[in-house]
């Protein structure tokens, strides 16, 4: 049977629909599904770093996002107890703001712009199988709400359905650099709560971060260590309140605000999977899951989206051959993300910092060119590679030996 597509996209939200749109941009024969509708609500953490932000300007969606009045954030902040070290990430194709859309507007934005592109978007769609002939995936069997089964064949079927994706579970693609759940989280929104940009609040087996969104609510997360989180279930609302104690200025703002929706949360394991195979490919979660606790899932999936799909369009244009392209794209995404996959799985255990690590970050501490490469780890515009460098490193040590007091 001749494919209906060239590519059929299961999941159409932060992965799926950029890779939708990308490939409809370039003149592909795309279709998209989805068990949801949209727009509708997804657990995350909300934040788009500086190279996200970059992404959806380059798409032309980045005034679709501001239109909807989510705030930028300039700033991020983290408070250690003894001091906090605050700054401005560095700029990533000259954008250093970042923004916390809810899911139930930005997927709807993303939706909407693969549409546009010509995507063929299906909503409320179940995936029953991946379809494999010969050993390679050829299409998707499903249906709609209320409909009849149907077939749908297609060169590529992307992955774009999460941690959990079906499309991986049928390929059983390797996995590597595999790491435990660290980290249990709850987050929930409250009106009345001002924040300065991007708050992190880090102590000893506990944490927590917040961030302003749309509708004047800001997202408030708290971690515990994977460990305690059957202690932490027990009584969730009690937990989370009791840890903003740790830090009592935070604990008093919370307290003045009003909490407006339900807790949302839980633990992700942390993982690679190989990106492709035989009329397949994965991007976003799909293909690589880290821990949310700095929030780089969104920028993760643009990246992939852009990667895949420029793979995709040199496979089809004849440029190079599938398996050449794929592997050049998980050689790049795994070349970019594996350090700060490290910086975030050694964060999320939630442990002290070593002696020598907290040298460092008192160093740091009233260094404006310090401080503001430091927030950049997590912006995603600094890699742990240069930060941690020994020079860099050499050269933050001087100048707090300099300027300390004689």
């Amino acid at each position: 049977m001749e494919d209906q597509y060239d590519a059929i996209v299961v999941g159409a939200r932060c992965a799926g629909s950029p890779t939708a749109m990308l490939l409809a941009r370039k003149g592909y024969r795309v279709l998209a599904v989805d068990r949801a509708s949209f727009p509708s609500d997804t657990v995350s953490t909300h934040v788009i770093h500086a190279p996200g932000v970059a992404a959806l300007h380059r798409w032309g969606l980045l005034d679709d996002v501001i239109a909807t009045g989510c705030p930028p954030i300039d700033t991020y902040s983290f408070d250690f107890g003894p001091f906090t070290i605050a700054g401005t990430p560095r700029a990533r194709d000259g954008i250093s703001s970042a923004y916390a859309p809810r899911r139930t507007v930005l997927d709807k934005i993303l939706v909407d712009a693969a549409a546009d592109a010509g995507a063929e978007i299906r909503e409320e769609f179940t995936v029953e199988d991946v379809v494999v002939e010969d050993g390679a995936v050829v299409g998707i069997r499903g249906h709609g709400e209320g409909g009849h089964t149907v077939l749908e064949r297609a060169r590529v079927v992307i992955g774009a359905d999460g941690r959990n994706s079906h499309v991986a579970k049928t390929v059983q693609p390797p996995q590597y650099n595999e790491k435990p759940m660290l980290l249990w989280a709850y987050y929930t929104y409250f009106s009345g709560l001002p924040v300065d940009g991007f708050e992190t609040v880090v102590r000893p087996d506990r944490g927590w971060g917040a961030a302003p969104t749309n509708d004047g609510l800001t997202m408030l997360v708290v971690g515990w260590p994977y460990a305690e989180a059957t202690a932490y279930k027990a009584d969730v609302e009690a937990n989370f309140l009791k840890t903003l104690e740790l830090a009592p200025e935070f604990a008093d703002r919370v307290r003045a605000a009003k909490r407006e929706e339900r807790f949302a949360g839980g633990a992700v394991p942390n993982f690679f999977r190989q990106p492709f195979g035989a009329g397949w490919a994965l991007v976003g979660d799909a293909g690589y899951n880290r821990d949310f606790l700095t929030a780089q899932g969104i920028g993760d999936a643009f990246r992939d989206a852009e990667l895949c799909s420029t793979a995709l369009d040199e496979t089809w244009s004849g440029e190079r051959a599938f398996d050449d392209a794929m592997s050049a794209y998980q050689q790049t995404r795994d070349a970019q993300v594996l350090p700060m996959y490290e910086f975030t799985t050694q964060l999320a255990t939630l442990e002290s910092p070593p002696p020598e690590m907290q040298q460092l970050l008192g160093a740091v501490y009233g260094n404006r060119d310090a401080m503001d490469a430091f927030v950049s780890l997590t912006a995603g515009t600094v890699s742990p590679v240069e930060f941690f460098d020994p020079e860099n490193i050499g050269r933050i040590m001087s100048a707090a030996a300099q300027s300390a007091p004689s």
